[in-house]
This record gives C-alpha cells, sequence and structure tokens, in this order.
C-alpha cells in the first residue's frame, strides 16, 4: 500500500485508478465550478491561533451527532454512484466507517441497494431520500430503510431541479458505462477497476431499479429518472415525509438564515449547512461563509453539521471553531475509496483524524468541544457584507 499522508495523496491514486467519468463526477460542480471551488478555498481565508506552553496530554476528539457516540464529529456524506467508484463500494464505505466508529450515509442513488449494505453491516447507518414525484416510490423507500435498521433519514431538499455539470453531459455519465469506444479505452487502462467490477454483480442503481414502478431495466432507468426530481417539494410535503417517517430526520441543503429558521421550527433533529458541494446553484457562497450566519440565527434550536469542502483535520476544527457541532465529508472518502478501496475510506478517515488531533494541541486544546472562535483569527469581512 503506498504511503498516504494526505487527502491530495488519495486524489491523485484515484485519478488514475477510476474510469474518467467517474473521476469526473467526484470533481466536478455546475456551470463554471465557482462555489465548488470556493468550498475548498475559503477554508484558506482562516488562520489557527498558536497556543504554547500548555498541557497537551490526554486529549479527546470523541463526540456525539443525534446523540450516538463518534470517535470524531464527523460522518460520510451521501454520494451517488459511489458504487461505481470501486466495486461493490457503498458496502466498502459503511465498513470502514463503522469499524473507525462514525456514520455513513447511503444515498438514494446508490449502486447497493439499502437491503446490500445492511447484509454487510452490523451498526445502523443513515439513510439519503430525494423526493420523487412517484409518492409510492417514496413510501418504499422509507419503509425499506426502517425494515434496514437505518437509524435517521437525511432529506435533500436542494435537488428539486438538477444543476448541470458539464463534465457529467460530456462523458455521457451511466451506470454502468456505456460501450462505447472511448469508454472501453479508457476502462482498459484501468485495471483494478474493470477486475473489481468484473467480479460483481452490482452495477446499476439497486435502490430504484426493481423498486420504482416500471423501472426494470437500464433503458427505463434513464428515463424515469430524468422525470422524477420533484419540483414541487415544499414544506408541506417535507412534513409529510417527516410524519411517514417518524424517526430522527435531518435537513439537508440549507444555505439561508430564513430556511434555518423554518428548519428550526419545524422540528428537524439536524440540518446541514451545505450548497450540494456546489454542484447546484453555481455562485451561491461556500457552506464554510454561510455557516456562521446560520448558527447564530437558530443557536441551540438544532444541531448545526456543515457540508462541503473539508480536505482536512484542519478544514473539520475551522468549521467547529465557526459554529459547527459536526461535519460531513463527500469527496474525501471518495478519493480513498476510488483509490483504494475500504482501507483507502479507512486512511482518509485516519489521516483527517491524526489532522484533528496533532492540530488542536497545537491550539492549546484537549478537548475537542472547546475548540471555538478563539481558536481562529478570521478575516473582517469573511461573512461579506452584502447588500439587502
Amino acid at each position: 500500500m503506498p504511503v498516504i499522508t494526505a487527502i491530495e495523496d488519495l486524489k491523485r491514486l484515484h485519478k488514475r485508478r477510476v474510469p474518467r467519468m467517474f473521476f469526473d463526477y467526484c470533481e466536478s460542480g455546475s456551470y463554471t465550478e465557482q462555489t465548488f471551488r470556493d468550498n475548498v478555498s475559503d477554508f484558506g481565508k482562516l488562520r489557527l491561533r498558536q497556543k504554547v506552553a500548555v498541557d497537551m496530554s490526554n486529549r479527546t476528539i470523541a463526540g456525539t451527532m443525534l446523540g450516538q457516540p463518534v470517535t470524531m464529529p464527523l460522518a460520510l456524506a451521501p454520494v451517488g454512484f459511489t458504487g461505481m467508484q470501486s466495486a461493490d463500494g457503498e458496502i466498502k464505505a459503511a465498513r470502514a466507517a463503522e469499524a473507525f466508529g462514525v456514520p455513513f450515509t447511503l444515498s438514494t442513488m446508490s449502486i447497493c441497494s439499502i437491503e446490500d449494505v445492511a447484509a454487510h453491516t452490523s451498526a445502523p447507518f443513515w439513510f439519503q431520500l430525494y423526493v420523487m414525484k412517484d409518492w409510492d416510490f417514496v413510501a418504499s423507500a422509507l419503509d425499506r430503510a426502517r425494515k434496514a435498521g437505518c437509524s435517521a433519514l437525511v432529506l435533500t431538499l436542494d435537488l428539486q431541479i438538477m444543476g448541470q455539470r458539464h463534465k457529467d453531459l460530456k462523458n455521457g455519465l451511466s451506470a454502468p458505462p456505456k460501450p462505447t469506444l472511448a469508454n472501453i479505452i479508457d476502462i482498459a487502462t484501468k485495471w483494478r477497476w474493470a477486475v473489481g467490477m468484473a467480479r460483481t454483480k452490482r452495477h446499476s442503481f439497486g435502490n430504484i431499479v426493481g423498486h420504482a414502478k416500471g423501472v426494470k431495466d437500464l433503458s427505463s432507468l434513464g428515463s424515469w429518472t430524468a422525470e422524477q426530481f420533484d419540483p414541487q417539494l415544499d414544506w408541506g410535503k417535507i412534513a409529510r415525509i417527516r410524519d411517514m417517517w417518524g424517526g430522527k430526520l435531518i435537513l439537508k441543503g440549507v444555505l439561508d438564515e430564513d430556511d434555518a429558521r423554518r428548519a428550526a421550527d419545524f422540528g428537524a433533529d439536524a440540518m446541514i449547512v451545505s450548497n450540494h458541494g456546489g454542484r447546484q446553484l453555481d455562485g451561491a457562497l461556500s457552506s464554510i461563509r454561510r455557516l456562521p450566519s446560520i448558527a447564530r440565527a437558530v443557536g441551540d434550536q438544532v444541531e448545526v453539521w456543515m457540508d462541503g469542502g473539508i480536505r482536512s483535520g484542519q478544514d473539520v476544527l475551522k468549521a467547529l471553531a465557526m459554529g459547527a457541532k459536526a461535519t460531513m465529508i463527500g469527496r474525501s472518502y471518495i478519493y480513498g475509496l476510488g483509490a483504494l478501496g475500504q482501507a483507502g475510506v479507512s486512511a482518509a478517515l485516519e489521516v483527517i483524524r491524526k489532522e484533528i488531533d496533532t492540530t488542536m494541541a497545537l491550539c492549546g486544546e484537549r478537548d475537542i468541544a472547546k475548540f471555538g472562535a478563539h481558536n481562529l483569527m478570521i478575516p473582517m469581512d469573511f461573512e461579506g457584507d452584502w447588500k439587502d
């Protein structure tokens, strides 16, 4: 196994070992990709305060998310096509998260089904729902998640309309890849990936094929997916889903203070400050810049988490200092999965864990729960002075 010291090491391996369309799916945003880039670069505007002559023994970075103990305040975010980054990718990622002691979230658009992941893990995982027009499908997905023991529902709010991602369109993104000459040539150079895929039966969207009405094969899947995202999703429908689910509810995609207050008053157990990884509204502010005002807006009414641009343990600490109770990572663990499978996800988590622990100590803190704004140097204009 190569020596991995940073998430960037995994990203380089990922690019070499996975077909281009799936690396590009991970490493891209919508339209100009401004928000996609800002999610990462805006962390660099925050500086950490070094403290010396402080007892740095007996440190702890453990915490809780929704009352669930976690070894660090981080969960694996839902990512579509995960099983195309590595064969049976959702199972591998869930196993790595379970072994590490952090939550895993399964996407509606996963390759491995809810039942697949449940059969290969022992810890409860979370299920992420995209709201579709077909309410029979929505009800069935919720019922399947309950039967699989999923301990929370992550409801994504910012995908009623799909943002355009130029690379996905140009690459002809599909699961499995279409047998075009360009794809065949590309896959021929990614032999590890190809061998893994040849050994699994899971090649398409396991939560949809055979579960959605009229979707029996790939040809019917494409037309169903293109038509099904519900543009009429509103708070009334969110309430209906909450009542149908009846368990812990996490609202993902909050980027506005008014929406945050509404989500808190609505009774969500947690909300995720997120711009969908820069893949939806291009030109929106980064998650880390929106986080402080949203955290202030809701106070202690609801757990506020942040997703978007986290590539290091330092980024996790900066998010906590800016008001998040916990964080989620997507691309950082997908790089690891594409590079080295389950071992790569574990490597990504270990890199972040070590960076959190070392950085926290050098900032003079022994308990991650006490890491806060006093540990940062924040530019006066970081949140921006915007005209109403």
